[in-house]
C-alpha cells in the first residue's frame, strides 16, 4: 500500500466517525427547558406584536 492510500483511508474514517457523532447530536430532543424558553420568548414576541411594538 502506498502513503496516499492510507492516507484516504484515514481521511475516510475519519469523515465517517465525525458523521456518526454530529448525526447522534441531531437526533437528541431538544430539552424541555428549552423549549419552554422558546415558547416564553414567542409568547413576549406575540404580545408585543398585540400592542403594536
Amino acid at each position: 500500500m502506498t502513503k496516499d492510500n492510507d492516507k484516504d483511508r484515514w481521511d475516510e474514517k475519519i469523515d465517517q466517525n465525525l458523521r456518526k457523532v454530529f448525526q447522534s447530536k441531531l437526533d437528541e430532543d431538544v430539552p424541555d427547558k428549552f423549549m419552554e424558553l422558546l415558547a416564553q420568548l414567542r409568547e413576549q414576541d406575540d404580545q408585543g406584536s398585540a400592542h403594536g411594538k
